[in-house]
């Protein structure tokens, strides 16, 4: 049997260089793609020329426009950069049946038994390279026994240790030499490797080939590394000949366990992607077309050809997705969800159509392609008339799942719930909450012991007068209450099994209170235990 080989593709500008591709390179200066991480616009990916200005990865927008003022940016799309990693892979099924994507830039294969057949592995790795510079991508190879070891060879080999500047020693330098450092080319940002795009390890010389290179290419969290290097330990030959239980004890299990995959003493299967069968229809123009009663047109003759397709093989469709292909050759993308699959197409032409105004024709649309993303079965039902019991309730069920449907294509499926039982006495956890789209009706809800609020909230504190118990009176939302009538107290307890901060507060004694304004509150007093108790409300009755 042939020994296990294993390459790693980097592309290390793939979202800048995707945009490259997009727009033909027809831009005036270094690119960077921006990201909104919280309240940040923070650099998510930079061509090779932003990235021989000074600039890197997570670096805030503002900085990089005082260092660089002529920066061009353009905002990060994950979904649209997903979809094009799984086009290179596609794409890399050439070289091997065993391609796995590494999100967000990476690819693996596996070319066991493979690479004989393109001249060598350098060779193929020659091939590999001179393919992607015509697609416009720079990409760094690593090939090794393990997909551990290549990916450390793709993103840093050729590349020195250095020194992982800490809080620290930021704090120890001067002003004055950090503000240099910062508007000096280059200062910060993570070089990239010299030499050749790949780098082969021969078979069964894993140590030699990790051995130079920094302990970040074993696939380790940042504090493992900055804590690696407090100690001195720079190098993944400075970790090899340490005692194992030593380094376990003081880093944890993760980095036993990335030096043993790099090392191929633990396996590490490259798992590709389940191959997706081509449930789709697409449509091309003899022109560009844009109004938007034209694309429909072309989806009413879409949507009957898919479901000839579809109902041939008895598949409903769950999720399907609309690409138009435009004539400046970029992509618009819109997605549906279904609560129950089906095919017919006067359930999947509304959702489409709300979600036409997501698509931005451009200069005109040349191609329309209808792809089923994920299929169900489905079993053909006989009808009769009139109906029965259980064709009605079943005609209901459909009807709420059109319903779950056009919601989720306003606001998302998966902000669609729906709640079941569960085995708890706390309010807040009886009941678990379930994707509407992906989970049946509860059935069987057992009735509460004693009546339960409609509205269930997060506990809100309670303001009393006196020390009555019921209240007489108290404050609530910035409203004055007086008690009308008091039904209690039921006792909670809560689950000692749990550590709940919510309940360190102690038992607690629920009361149905009724006010002088007709609403009926659920208050509770809290005994107090780790923390202070009091009165909080926690819902309303109907």
């Amino acid at each position: 049997m042939p020994a296990r080989r294993i390459l790693s593709l980097w592309f290390p500008h793939l979202a800048a260089e995707h945009w490259l591709r997009l727009e033909r390179a027809a831009l005036p200066g270094p690119l960077a793609v921006v990201a909104q991480i919280g309240n940040r616009q923070v650099l998510a990916s930079l061509s090779p020329e932003a990235a021989a200005q000074g600039l890197r990865v997570d670096q805030p927008l503002r900085d990089a426009l005082a260092i660089c003022p002529a920066l061009v940016t353009r905002t990060a799309d994950p979904r649209r950069e997903a979809a094009f990693l799984d086009h290179l892979a596609r794409w890399a099924g050439r070289f091997s049946p065993w391609v796995a994507a590494l999100p967000p830039d990476g690819l693996t294969i596996d070319l066991t038994g493979c690479a004989h057949l393109f001249g060598g592995e350098a060779a193929l790795a020659d091939e590999i390279a001179r393919a992607c510079e015509g697609f416009g991508l720079t990409v760094r190879m690593g090939l090794a026994d393990t997909q551990g070891a290549a990916w450390a060879l793709a993103r840093f080999g050729g590349r020195a240790p250095g020194t992982p500047r800490t809080g620290d020693a930021i704090r120890q330098e001067a002003r004055a030499t950090r503000s240099r450092a910062a508007a000096r080319p280059g200062a910060g940002a993570m070089p990239e490797p010299a030499g050749p795009p790949a780098r082969i390890a021969p078979p069964g010389q894993m140590r030699q080939a990790l051995s130079a290179l920094p302990v970040a290419a074993l696939r380790l969290p940042p504090k493992v590394v900055e804590g690696l290097a407090a100690l001195g330990l720079r190098r993944v030959g400075d970790v090899l000949g340490l005692p194992r239980a030593t380094l376990a004890r003081r880093f944890g299990p993760d980095l036993m366990r990335r030096l043993d995959q790099a090392l191929g003493l633990e396996p590490e299967p490259v798992s590709p992607a389940r191959p997706v069968a081509p449930h789709a229809v697409r449509l091309s123009f003899p022109e560009p077309i844009a109004r938007r009663e034209d694309i429909l047109a072309a989806i009413d003759r879409l949507l009957p050809a898919l479901q000839e397709r579809l109902q041939r093989q008895g598949l409903g469709v769950r999720r399907l997705r609309l690409l138009a292909y435009r004539s400046d050759h970029g992509v618009e993308r819109v997605e549906i969800g279904l609560a129950r699959p089906s095919a017919e197409p006067d359930r999947l032409r509304p959702l489409l159509e709300m979600k036409l105004e997501e698509i931005d024709p451009g200069l005109g649309i040349d191609t329309l392609r209808l792809q089923a993303v994920a299929t169900e079965p489905v079993a053909v039902k006989q009808r009769r008339a009139p109906l029965g019991p259980d064709e009605r309730q079943e005609a209901g069920e459909q009807a709420l799942a059109d319903l779950i449907a056009r919601l989720g294509a306003r606001i998302g499926m998966e902000a669609i719930t729906r709640l079941h039982p569960a085995e708890s006495h706390i309010p807040e956890r009886a009941f678990l909450r379930y994707a509407a789209a992906w989970s049946a009706p509860a059935r069987g809800w057992a009735a509460p012991p004693v009546p339960r609020p409609l509205i269930l909230m997060n506990p809100e504190p309670v303001t009393t007068t006196g020390e009555a118990v019921p209240p007489r009176a108290f404050r609530w939302r910035r409203r004055d209450f007086t008690v009308r009538q008091a039904i209690g107290p039921e006792r909670i307890a809560p689950e000692w099994w749990l550590d709940d901060p919510a309940w360190r507060s102690g038992p607690r004694d629920y009361w149905r209170i009724g006010t002088d304004t007709g609403q009926w509150l659920w208050l509770f007093r809290a005994t107090g235990a780790e923390i202070g108790g009091g009165w909080f409300c926690q819902g309303e009755f109907a």
